[in-house]
């Protein structure tokens, strides 16, 4: 179906206006590697996009058809029994192996080169088991396949008949894929490694037979703050309605009570709040997400709590009187603690109304 369509499309267009896929002899314009892990030798960089911070949902099970649910492309859906949500530094890149370079050699290569930064294996398939139909990320009525749940075809920018557009719209002959989990100062880096052998009889037919590599990096990295902080207003309100507010505008590195600038707005407001209501008495009371020992988070979550506490009276004048310290760890969570999105729910630092 999907060979017709476009056999449809060609008919219709100029010749002008063709560019058939090419054997690339440079990288894409604006591409690069990531920082920290090279490529396989040879290949070059067909297919690329980055942004400062996006939400990647890596398999950890095959993908199995969900009963009567399809996409916009009429494509039955498939879903992992088991999964991760990674959020963070979004890197996509696709590359184009030398010729002659078989799936299994070029995952091996990578898996070497992840292992030597730390990097675990969290989860791995090859061909069919893998789940869904083993087509490119544009074709309609079967079942959707691992390069439309990486790479959506919505979210293909490339121009037809390029070659970033090929390297994931072509059927699929051969495929291994690989989850990592790779630890870092910052926090973890997440990494699927799809390695895939493509055929097509049409205008990507230079790429025939070859090696694709796509990788998908998010990087640990705090969502930018572009929401104005939480009011002295809006916390009175929460405060009246339930007694308490959950505040993420507070920010420490990764095991440490040490306040970062960028949490200002967020305790000036605080201290607007109990400036206001010199008669309130509130607990500033630290969570954490479930990393590490529940002691060590007892501990970390109420110096986290002092330290807010003594921020607002150091550098705002808040009586002390007014404000008392407490840290509960990882026992009251918002989210589930199995990805980084509900993790970054619980790490907080709430004001409850004494």
């Amino acid at each position: 179906m999907k060979n017709l369509f476009a056999l449809f499309l060609l008919l219709l267009m100029p010749i002008t206006a063709l560019a058939d896929a090419s054997q690339p002899t440079k990288d894409e314009p604006g591409s690069r590697d990531l920082p920290f892990m090279k490529r396989y030798e040879g290949s070059f960089i067909v297919n690329y996009e980055q942004k400062a911070f996006d939400q990647v949902r890596f398999p950890l099970s095959p993908y199995l058809k969900v009963p009567d649910k399809s996409d916009d492309m009429n494509n039955y859906y498939i879903e992992p029994k088991k999964s991760i949500v990674a959020e963070g530094r979004y890197t996509r890149l696709i590359y184009v192996a030398p010729e002659g370079r078989s799936t299994l050699e070029v995952l091996r290569n990578y898996i070497d080169e992840i292992r030597s930064h730390g990097g675990k294996a969290l989860y791995g398939c090859n061909g069919t088991p893998c789940g869904g139909d083993m087509h490119g990320n544009d074709h309609g009525g079967g079942t959707q396949g691992m390069l439309e749940k990486l790479y959506p075809h919505n979210r293909v920018k490339a121009p037809d008949f390029s070659n970033g557009k090929c390297a994931s719209t072509m059927d699929v002959n051969e495929q291994r894929f690989v989850v990592f989990r790779v630890p870092g100062e910052s926090g973890d880096t997440y990494l699927g490694v799809y390695v895939y052998n493509v055929q097509d009889d049409l205008y990507c037919k230079a790429f025939n037979d070859r090696t694709m590599t796509m990788i998908i990096a998010i990087e640990p990295k705090a969502r930018e703050q572009k929401m104005v902080a939480v009011s002295a207003e809006e916390m009175q309100k929460a405060i009246d309605s339930t007694g308490r507010i959950a505040l993420y505008g507070i920010y420490f590195d990764t095991n440490k009570t040490d306040i970062k600038p960028e949490s200002d707005a967020a305790i000036a407001q605080i201290a607007a709040l109990l400036k206001a209501n010199a008669g309130l008495k509130v607990f500033i009371v630290g969570h954490t997400d479930n990393v590490g020992t529940n002691a060590a988070n007892m501990d970390l979550s109420k110096r986290r709590a002092n330290a807010v506490m003594s921020n607002l009276t150091s550098r705002h004048g808040i009586n002390a009187a007014q404000m008392e310290a407490a840290g509960i760890g990882m026992l009251s969570p918002l989210a589930s603690n199995d990805d980084e999105a509900g993790r970054a729910k619980n790490r907080r630092v709430e004001l409850v109304k004494k």
